[in-house]
């Protein structure tokens, strides 16, 4: 059973809602790239390596995944205003705290503890939108939700990197202050309160192996590249998250209804075809980061800021669609909107594998970024709302944690396995190229467009054809990775085509669309 305000909130309390937990959102996610931008900056100020730079970005993406499941559930039961608030409340001081940072230590610990008022606030925001509208309205309240969630990261990259140009990377923790403050104000005066009744205790088993499960998984993903597919740390992370993963099923599946997540839901249409879609559209689109910006930065030789600015077409296209799905499901279906979303999705793949050459610039990658924006939109809406649609309102949290991990899993997915495609491609392409290259800079060169780019001036009369070789076998790098994405949205085209979510799957299961108990 659930509790809730007496009185339902009227249209206007439910536009300050949704305006409330955007920008709690916004925040968040803001905070999961703004600091790519300024890894130099952060190596000088701390005189840190590499990897402790990594770890810096990591391990605030690692604590929100791992966490997101269990706190979710715990806001459920406890209350989800609470949780919010207290979640804005750790987020604003750990950011704070890290923007003061004297020390590299001092910003992994604050970096740690926003990751975990992270994963307070993220599966809220969601929640509280499932459960405070109703059914005729959730899915165009969840459209602006996921516009917000997609889009927000390339908007979040782009004011980091004008603060980093115009100031200094300590002002990228202004902004998710400042957001933090006014989702604190907003959620004290409009957001209701909400939470389970349940008969069962918290699953603390249950709870623990997922958040070993999350950290094992996304460590292997995000320290695979870095430290060697077959180093022992990462086969030991790969071990120790794949056991304690089946451990969590089978707990779950003993639990049954007391369980922290009902695994046997995965039988259904809507929630796995819901969670595959965000696993790999998130994972597509992490992916294209990581070849657009040294696409940007390295062949075109733009600045951070205005490489930003590059994907923000990407963005707005993304962030309108995901509001637009929902009419569109209304009208043809959930699996139709998804399917042509994702057929969009993998054409701008293809455009960009297709067309994008050194000398054709910009306008030889913005016709599939485009396409790529519209696909994207138009499936992460109905794949969040099958989601959240296959879980009992009571249990929106949960829901909302699940929808979020896919996301983070599928993005971490996304880095590792299309970063080593263009790695790998690029490394085969450059190294018929680089005859009559010094050997020292030859070998410099191979490690990837940005170091070739960096050593040619010491290569003399090698230097023009170096940079040439370079940007020219990154293209080829690009094109094998691209192709690859299209075999991958292409498989999951037909898998939701054949298995995707039914019109009775999509919005509510088993209550979520039930009226919440008044409080006595």
């Amino acid at each position: 059973m659930s509790t809730s305000p007496s009185s339902p909130p009227d249209a206007r309390q439910r536009r300050t809602i949704l305006v409330t937990v955007c920008v709690a959102l916004m925040a968040v996610i803001a905070s999961v790239s703004g600091l790519n931008v300024a890894q130099p900056d952060l190596a000088v100020a701390f005189d840190a390596s590499q990897s402790t730079i990594l770890w810096i970005i990591n391990i605030y993406t690692l604590s929100l995944a791992a966490l997101l499941l269990p706190l979710g559930a715990i806001g459920d039961r406890l209350g989800r205003k609470p949780m919010l608030l207290a979640g804005l409340t750790l987020f604003g001081v750990a950011s704070a705290v890290a923007g003061l940072a004297p020390s590299s230590g001092v910003m992994l610990a604050a970096r740690l503890l926003s990751g975990v008022g992270a994963a307070m606030i993220m599966p809220i925001t969601l929640a509280v939108i499932t459960s405070t509208f109703p059914e005729e309205e959730r899915g165009r309240a969840i459209g602006v939700w996921t516009g917000v969630a997609g889009g927000g990261g390339i908007l979040g990259m782009f004011l980091s990197a004008a603060l980093v140009d115009v100031a200094s990377w300590r002002w990228l923790f202004v902004l998710p202050v400042v957001l933090v403050a006014v989702a604190l104000a907003m959620t004290l005066r409009s957001v209701p309160d909400s939470r389970e009744r349940s008969g069962h205790s918290f699953d603390t088993v249950g709870a623990l192996t997922s958040v070993v499960a999350v950290v094992g998984l996304i460590f292997v993903l995000q320290e695979g590249p870095e430290r060697g597919w077959s180093a022992p740390v990462t086969v030991l992370s790969l071990v120790v998250g794949v056991l304690a993963a089946v451990a969590f099923v089978t707990w779950e599946l003993r639990r049954r209804d007391a369980s922290l997540l009902d695994v046997r839901l995965f039988r259904e249409r809507g929630l796995a075809g819901g969670s595959v879609t965000l696993l790999t559209v998130f994972g597509v689109q992490a992916g294209i980061f990581v070849v657009l910006f040294p696409f940007f930065q390295a062949v075109l030789g733009w600045s951070g800021l205005l490489s930003t600015l590059a994907l923000m077409p990407m963005a707005v296209l993304m962030m309108l669609t995901s509001g637009l799905a929902p009419k569109l499901a209304a009208r043809v279906g959930s699996r139709a909107t998804m399917a042509a979303g994702i057929a969009l999705a993998g054409a701008g793949l293809a455009l960009m594998a297709a067309l994008v050459s050194v000398g054709g610039g910009y306008l030889s990658v913005l016709p599939g970024m485009l396409a790529m924006g519209t696909g994207m939109g138009l499936s992460m809406t109905p794949s969040t709302e099958a989601i959240t649609g296959a879980l009992p309102r009571e249990r929106q949290g949960v829901a909302s944690a699940l929808n979020d991990v896919t996301r983070e899993f599928g993005t971490a997915l996304g880095v590792a396995l299309l970063g080593a495609l263009l790695s790998a491609g690029y490394r085969g392409a450059i190294g018929s190229r680089l005859d009559g290259v010094p050997r020292g800079a030859a070998d410099t060169a191979r490690e990837g467009v940005a170091n070739a780019v960096e050593v040619a001036p010491a290569t003399g009369p090698h230097a023009r054809a170096l940079v040439r070789a370079a940007r020219e076998s990154f293209v080829d790098g690009w094109q094998q990775a691209m192709w690859a994405g299209v075999a991958v949205m292409a498989a999951l085209f037909l898998y939701i085509v054949l298995r995707g979510p039914r019109a009775q799957d999509v919005p509510v299961a088993d209550g979520a669309g039930k009226q919440p108990e008044p409080v006595a």
